[in-house]
């Protein structure tokens, strides 16, 4: 019986090992395409439209999000709602952080980054990359700290949209991924692609 048992964990652990290993080139590929072309937009707009000098459109805390709703788009963490609104939410504490206590850094860096916690966790908009988007605001150049609340809109706001509109595309190419993992959402969303094909070839008759 005790055999049996040890038998069975060890076939069972052996199959979630191969399953936890095992190297899809597909996902991958398209997991690397999402992110290429998410982060590359930005940096396109940064590099050609905005001044050298400080790479504001482009923000770190994009390169961590980009990990989530590129590479784990099954996480809760990587949802719409977490990743738009986690951003959001924390830029908005970030800023209003430092406007309060500019100078002393040693409270204004902890507390943005531990409020932005609770604030995303209330409205269930946890998204990790968040607590990097509250700290900007605090450590970031005089160029960034002189933004004020337009640091919600440009680069936040306008930064996550274009990564969010990428993910559609790039997470919705094949029949194994579906993003946002909201059935109803990805079944809308494809659906329209789907008619966007189909209908040219309508009026072509």
């Amino acid at each position: 019986m005790v055999q049996k048992k040890l038998k069975r964990t060890f076939r069972v652990t052996k199959y979630i090992i191969y399953k936890e290993t095992l190297i899809d080139y597909k996902e991958k590929f398209w997991s690397f395409l999402g992110a290429f072309v998410g982060i590359g937009i930005i940096a396109f707009i940064q590099s050609s439209s905005l001044p050298r000098v400080e790479n504001i459109f482009l923000i770190g805390s994009f390169g961590a999000s980009s990990v989530l709703i590129y590479g784990a788009i099954q996480s809760p963490l990587a949802q719409p709602r977490n990743f738009i609104g986690g951003h959001i939410l924390s830029a908005i504490v970030g800023v209003t952080v430092f406007k309060i206590c500019p100078d002393i850094i040693w409270i204004s860096a902890p507390l943005a980054v531990s409020v932005s916690i609770i604030a995303m966790q209330y409205t269930k908009t946890l998204h990790p990359p968040g607590g990097a988007t509250a700290l900007i605001p605090i450590i970031g150049s005089e160029k960034i700290t002189s933004l004020g609340y337009y640091y919600v809109l440009s680069p936040v706001l306008t930064g996550a949209i274009i990564l969010f509109v990428t993910a559609l595309i790039f997470n919705n190419m094949t029949k194994n991924r579906s993003y946002p993992t909201n059935r109803t959402s990805t079944r809308i969303f494809k659906t329209k692609k789907r008619l966007a094909k189909i209908l040219p070839k309508f009026g072509r008759k």
